[in-house]
């Protein structure tokens, strides 16, 4: 990727190396949000729905910022220009469009974090909480996305981060409420994962978007990221994950849409680059 063009986003919040504790637990604080976002890949949502927690400022595994590698900085200067680079694309958008966009927070965190929807593990994954506008993540993370599912490259961590800034977008739109809203009208398990499915394939669509129009716009693509960031969308699927997991697939289970769909539904944003091809929410079956 060339991200030469991008700048920095200054909403980042750095809590690597700030221990975080368990505290009394106080019932209510997880969100439904949590349950259709949160597992972007695939961890049960019950980790992230355990409770309050104390954060202090207290270095645990990792080093605070003064004292952290080259490499960590280039890490964080990376995901800070990749924020900065969805700032850029969805700020023009909703000023197309007459609205104002309200930027997220991008925290990164080291083993465990607090955010408004409760206490979260570093396996959980990133993430995105609706109640208080930020994508949470650990760094490390982009090791397991190299070594345990296959997808290596700049693209494909970049992918990553433009997935969870589509969840911030659907919440700006309005449409993470209407979801949760025939959630809770849901009859069964199944119609509520269909409703999650239909959420993760749109916030894929959505990234989409992002690299269409940054491309567009600033050439950040390079030859080889767009099968980057295709190969991370099909690894993450769910028939990928439940395979890795459990040794066979349950179509009933799945959340955040197979393999074949999240990279179509990524592709269509990436080729098309218009948010009306990200319905994936007609009343026709996702395909």
């Amino acid at each position: 990727m060339r991200l030469d063009q991008e700048e920095e986003s200054q909403n980042i919040e750095d809590r690597r190396g700030f221990r975080v504790s368990r505290g009394v637990a106080g019932g209510g604080i997880g969100t439904i949000a949590v349950v259709l976002i949160a597992l972007f890949f695939g961890v049960d949502p019950s980790i992230l729905l355990q409770g309050n927690v104390q954060e202090t400022n207290v270095p645990q595994t990792s080093l605070p910022p003064s004292q952290r590698s080259g490499g960590e900085d280039e890490m964080r200067q990376f995901v800070a220009r990749v924020l900065g680079s969805t700032e850029r694309t969805w700020t023009n958008i909703f000023e197309a469009g007459g609205r104002t966009y309200e930027k997220p927070t991008l925290v990164l965190f080291s083993d465990a974090v607090q955010s408004a929807c409760g206490f979260a593990q570093a396996a959980s994954g990133p993430f995105y909480c609706g109640p208080d506008h930020k994508v949470y993540i650990d760094l490390s993370f982009y090791r397991d996305l190299r070594q345990r599912f296959q997808a290596p490259g700049d693209f494909a961590q970049a992918y990553v981060i433009a997935h969870e800034v589509g969840h911030h977008v659907q919440n700006l739109l309005g449409i993470m409420n209407k979801v949760q809203a025939s959630q809770s009208r849901a009859t069964n398990e199944n119609q509520a994962n269909a409703l999650s499915v239909r959420l993760e394939l749109q916030a894929d669509c959505l990234a989409g978007i992002w690299a269409n129009s940054a491309h567009r716009d600033r050439n950040i693509l390079e030859q080889g990221d767009v099968e980057e960031g295709l190969n991370a969308a099909a690894q993450i699927g769910d028939d990928r994950m439940q395979k890795r997991a459990r040794g066979h697939v349950v179509p009933e289970g799945f959340t955040h849409g197979s393999a074949e769909q999240r990279v179509q539904w990524f592709r269509r944003g990436l080729e098309s680059g218009e948010l009306k091809q990200c319905d994936t929410f007609s009343g026709r079956p996702i395909s």
